[in-house]
């Protein structure tokens, strides 16, 4: 082999020269891509770090360039994993619809197509692991789950992984979800420019420990800016019977006299029905995501756009070669926009 110049940039072809492979197939290698063979790939993968080969940024530019301006020919799937009880009801929560469209329209522009797998009585976890393999899919992206799935021994360092939102206790692996307390404390601000003083919080003492308590973070913060003798506590709701809540939350309006009711909890506006309290005559009321509430006022979370940073974040790990359960933990917080509603109208 002719010794190559020092400080010299190592190229793909350079590479694919010295190991007497194509150009296509280094390229590929190094992007992790199932067409190329797993002991090929590990092959390519060390000669090239040897040789100290770093992509050239320019050429990396013009190539994602191009390919903005192209139709991308479908080359690999990439696994949407739905472990819900009831599979079907996944999706017809707004919210996870937009990450998943979001996630498919990105994943398209990479050369992917994004697929539903579903894991539960009729495909194990172990047997979900042999159709990817068949398939050569190598990376997963999880959506949220009301109940956390029972994965056995899935072998998760095989796959790159992102997950959306914190509801997944296991895997413990990167996520991308709305910003929790950056849209508590915009809730909060809104709600008071439009008149009303005493903002309480209602949530879920579940969801509470699920989230990290940042809604409960964001909501506390933006009290700061609030007369101690306006501050609201919040209202964390346990497992009990609709009756028994319905109770908890008029004693809590009544004792705290609030004039407007931050949640994430849907039946909110059934619960104050019941104790003939009315929406927005007697309380307002903003939600935490518009789009899967009874009310109209309150957080965009872009889901949307969750979706498609969640893919994006997920092709920089198939093409760093990043699987498994990561050692350092990363997750993007989305930040969401306030939408004027008429659960919350503004007090002259």
């Amino acid at each position: 082999m002719t010794p190559e110049p020092e400080n010299r940039r190592f190229s793909l072809r350079d590479i694919a020269r010295q190991l007497g492979v194509s150009h296509a197939a280094v390229s590929m290698a190094l992007r992790d891509s199932p067409r190329i063979s797993a002991p090929l790939k590990e092959k390519i993968r060390k000669h090239a770090e040897q040789v100290g080969y770093r992509p050239d940024p320019m050429l990396t530019a013009l190539a994602s360039y191009r390919q903005s301006k192209s139709n991308p020919t479908i080359q690999a799937a990439i696994a949407w994993i739905n472990a819900w009880p009831e599979p079907d009801t996944l999706r017809t929560y707004r919210e996870f619809d937009a990450y998943w469209h979001g996630a498919s329209a990105a994943a398209e522009k990479f050369g992917y197509r994004l697929e539903e797998f579903r894991v539960g009585r009729e495909c194990s976890p172990k047997r979900l692991h042999q159709i990817l393999s068949t398939r050569g899919i190598r990376a997963l992206l999880l959506p949220p789950h009301r109940e956390q799935p029972e994965w056995g021994d899935f072998p998760w360092s095989s796959y790159s992984l992102v997950r959306f939102g914190r509801s997944l206790g296991k895997p413990h692996t990167h996520v991308v979800t709305a910003d929790q307390v950056a849209n508590a404390m915009l809730a909060v601000r809104e709600i008071l420019k439009r008149g009303y003083r005493r903002v309480g919080l209602i949530i879920e003492e579940k969801r509470l420990h699920e989230s990290g308590h940042l809604f409960e973070g964001g909501y506390t913060l933006a009290q700061r800016s609030i007369p101690e003798k306006d501050r609201v506590p919040v209202m964390a709701l346990g497992t009990s019977t609709a009756g028994e809540r319905a109770k908890a939350i008029a004693a809590w309006i009544k004792k705290h006299k609030v004039e407007a009711i931050f949640t994430d909890v849907a039946e909110v506006p059934d619960l104050l029905g019941r104790q003939g309290i009315r929406i927005p005559d007697d309380v307002a009321l903003a939600v935490t995501s518009v789009l899967d509430a009874q009310a109209d006022a309150g957080i965009d979370q872009h889901p949307e756009e969750i979706g498609r940073v969640g893919l994006l974040m997920l092709n920089s790990l198939i093409n760093d070669g990043a699987r498994g359960i990561p050692t350092i933990f990363r997750q993007i917080l989305v930040e969401g926009s306030w939408v004027d509603g008429s659960t919350l109208p503004t007090r002259n």
